[in-house]
């Protein structure tokens, strides 16, 4: 069975992989209105120091980003019973 990148990217998210969940949804060219926001969270992980020399809040940003993905593909934490 073929693996998507969204299927890839709710795996990510269940496991509160969110560095690479971030990383993996910048690459995503549809996003709609949260394109942004992803976008510029993956940057701010990747360099923080250099946004925050600019005056932003790179931890915000990260939080906005993960919000937006949470908001874009809502997941459930389940476990199945058998």
């Amino acid at each position: 069975m073929i693996i998507t990148k969204t299927q890839r990217l709710i795996e990510l998210m269940r496991a509160d992989d969110w560095d690479r969940a971030l990383s993996l949804a910048n690459k995503f060219r549809i996003l709609g209105p949260h394109r942004d926001t992803i976008r510029f969270a993956h940057e701010c992980r990747v360099w923080p120091r250099f946004y925050r020399s600019l005056g932003r809040d790179p931890e915000a940003a990260v939080a906005a980003g993960i919000a937006a993905l949470k908001q874009l593909y809502p997941t459930t934490k389940t476990t199945e019973i058998d």
